[in-house]
């Protein structure tokens, strides 16, 4: 468990208090990674201790944006544990009120190449290269990951999201490489779209898509708008693949505005990113009553400010330990 910073610590006591209601055969082995440190050690320590449960719950481990030298630590830990796909999936939660229902839509996002390479220089005075990289081999096997998971939950149609128009060699390998992974799969549909133009047919019509792949800049914006559309940074979970390693997150990671301490936060997405990890870890008896609890919960009214309810952050999990509670009697 590396709890970061801010709200985390906080929703990590949930996740916790949860797991014991409802008897979860799970221990965790707490990693802290200070964001004020001047070297990363803290982060080492974090990249054994994942290597060595293979599991891993995470909060957002803030870097300080501006700080030359100083690298981000999140992008430096899915880089180091070749955590080459995120899975974010995006379904409406009938009880919150949005402006678009019904959504159902899978995104799978490069996770350790593109803008997030940190590769980065200043080639002569008031002159920043920064390096996008875009391999045949990751684009490869996050578009093979895509299909597989299309075929394996019964989707019909992935759609790629790019901007080959402008940068036609780097985005253009990923668009070519998903063309090639899609001819191996001729029951599932394969169109593409630029970047600009899904956005606005995420908000126009969203119930087009089913599974949208893309680079890592533009699944962080993708997210993004998706979650907006179904009510916010405090609902849905995010999953980090990779062959040998799993970290299971909120899935917008910084798009967090609640206070640290202030019994304010919205848990849900802790919460599901735990139960998501108990999927992966076989425990499908106890994440079943847990996301149970979450949907009736949410689905009810009980709702945290971000949602535009007035629940605090410990009447949301007293709540859900009431379903689990009347699940387990």
């Amino acid at each position: 468990m590396l709890p970061g910073a801010g709200i985390g610590p906080e929703l990590m006591t949930y996740v916790k208090e949860v797991f014991k209601y409802a008897g979860v055969p799970v221990d965790f082995e707490d990693v802290e990674i200070d964001p004020t440190a001047d070297d990363n050690a803290d982060l080492d320590y974090a990249i054994t201790s994942i290597r060595r449960n293979g599991v891993a719950l995470k909060g957002n481990i803030e870097t300080h944006s501006m700080e030359a030298g100083v690298i981000s630590r999140n992008v430096a830990l899915r880089n180091e544990l070749d955590l080459y796909v995120n899975v974010l999936h995006c379904v409406s939660y009938p009880g919150v009120n949005s402006r678009q229902k019904n959504i159902d839509i899978v995104i799978v996002r490069q996770n350790t190449e593109g803008e997030y390479s940190m590769l980065e220089h200043e080639s002569v005075y008031g002159v920043i290269e920064s390096m996008k990289v875009i391999t045949s081999s990751n684009s490869e096997r996050v578009a093979r990951y895509a299909f597989e998971y299309a075929k394996r939950n019964g989707r019909k149609k992935v759609t790629t999201v790019h901007k080959a128009n402008i940068m036609k060699v780097s985005d253009g390998l990923f668009l070519e490489i998903s063309r090639q992974v899609a001819k191996n799969y001729p029951d599932i549909t394969h169109n593409d779209m630029i970047i600009d133009n899904c956005c606005m047919q995420l908000v126009s019509n969203p119930h087009q898509f089913d599974i949208v792949l893309t680079t890592n800049l533009y699944g962080a914006i993708v997210s993004n708008v998706v979650c907006g559309l179904l009510g916010g940074a405090g609902l849905l979970a995010g999953k980090n693949y990779g062959d040998h390693y799993t970290v299971f997150e909120p899935g917008t990671r910084n798009t967090g505005t609640a206070i640290a301490g202030k019994n304010v936060a919205n848990p849900i997405a802790m919460l599901n990113a735990a139960v998501d990890m108990l999927r992966h870890l076989g425990h499908k008896h106890h994440a079943i009553i847990i996301q149970n609890a979450i949907n009736k919960t949410i689905n009810q009214g009980v709702h945290t400010r971000d949602l535009g309810g007035t629940a605090t952050s410990r009447e949301v999990v007293d709540n859900i330990l009431k379903h689990i509670k009347i699940a387990t009697a």
